[in-house]
């Protein structure tokens, strides 16, 4: 019996992993519209780390049981491809693109969509719908072979980068027109960053000494200063990708009432104490408001006008480092989970 790998990892310490094996489900175990994915192609940055930090509290160890005590499987996006179906419009051969186990297979129940199919297996019924979907490369007009690596490593950054950006917009800022923003390395920041510039507001961007250099060569912030650095008192907004209790502490006592928001994003520094200063941006949310404004193709048009400008310029910005199988999986993601990755090279994995 052919088996397939899952990387599982400690679910009260994340820099703990191990490689479980189990068999592969043969033709005669899938159910009436059950597919089998074979993941090919995944990315892995700090925005995974996040889904380990508040799994508990927003469901993300939901997406991909496991029965190890006290394991889980950590949430990717990438692509896979249909290597047995009991759906005739998803044949062998398909490929898809979407949220994906660190695992080698993975059994959906499709629904059947314009663009792909949802997963609507019971453990995920109640989860976020815009995880559960599945887009079929065929019927994707954002979708270049060329550009799959900067696909896995930030169309869904982006998202939450545009939704976010859209988010502030939408409120006129809160009256603020500097936004400061934490972990301006990462690429959640710098796409959000990147969104925000046609607005005409200042962009503040905070980040290690050691990455100073890298986030002025983006080109993409008005100021890049190392935390331990003054911001200059105005009306501001803060975008917190890093969740450093430090750093929130520092800007609220420098800034006082001229901080008029302060927005958690991501967890970058792992920490997921809620601060009752911050208020959590849930980007599903930010999507499910824009859908109803704009209607589905309303969207899908505004977010695939950014995400060309975004692509037009994020292949220069960082490079790719490519790993393969378990190991290579399971090494970047304990690089990353200990904070030692380099914000100018981006892990791409295959299997």
């Amino acid at each position: 019996m052919i088996s397939r790998w899952t990387v599982a990892v400690d679910r009260d310490d994340l820099t703990e992993t191990e490689v479980l094996h189990d068999e592969l489900p043969r033709s005669s175990d899938l159910s009436d519209c059950e597919v089998l994915l074979r993941v090919s192609h995944v990315g892995l940055t700090a925005n995974n780390v996040t889904y380990g930090v508040i799994g508990d509290r927003l469901g993300y160890w939901r997406f991909f049981p496991t029965t190890a005590p006290g394991k889980g499987v950590i949430p990717l996006w990438g692509f896979a491809d249909v290597v047995d179906s009991t759906v005739d419009a998803l044949p062998a051969g398909t490929r898809v693109y979407g949220y994906l186990p660190m695992a080698s297979h993975l059994v959906v129940r499709a629904a059947l969509t314009s663009s792909g199919f949802v997963d609507t297996a019971d453990h995920r019924a109640d989860l976020p719908a815009v995880y559960n979907s599945y887009l079929v490369t065929t019927q994707d007009p954002a979708y270049d072979p060329s550009l799959e690596d900067l696909q896995v490593l930030y169309r869904p950054l982006f998202m939450t980068s545009f939704l976010l950006a859209d988010k502030l917009a939408d409120n006129d800022f809160f009256g603020a027109r500097t936004v400061v923003l934490s972990s301006a390395s990462s690429k959640t920041a710098f796409g959000t960053a990147q969104c925000l510039r046609a607005h005409g507001v200042r962009l503040v961007g905070l980040t290690s000494p050691r990455n100073v250099k890298f986030v002025e060569s983006l080109g993409l912030y008005d100021t890049v200063l190392p935390y331990d650095a003054a911001v200059d008192v105005a009306p501001s907004v803060y975008l917190d990708f890093s969740g450093s209790a430090d750093v929130r502490t520092t800007l609220h006592d420098r800034l006082g009432a001229d901080l008029v928001k302060d927005i958690s994003i991501g967890l970058t520094h792992q920490a997921a104490s809620a601060d009752p200063r911050s208020e959590f941006f849930f980007a599903p949310d930010q999507l499910r408001k824009r859908t109803a404004d704009w209607g589905g193709d309303g969207f899908a048009q505004r977010f695939g006008e950014a995400w060309r400008a975004f692509t037009a310029q994020a292949g220069d910005w960082v490079g790719v480092a490519r790993h393969s199988g378990p190991d290579g999986l399971a090494e970047v993601w304990r690089t990353v989970v200990r904070g030692e990755a380099d914000p100018a090279k981006a892990a791409v994995i295959s299997f």
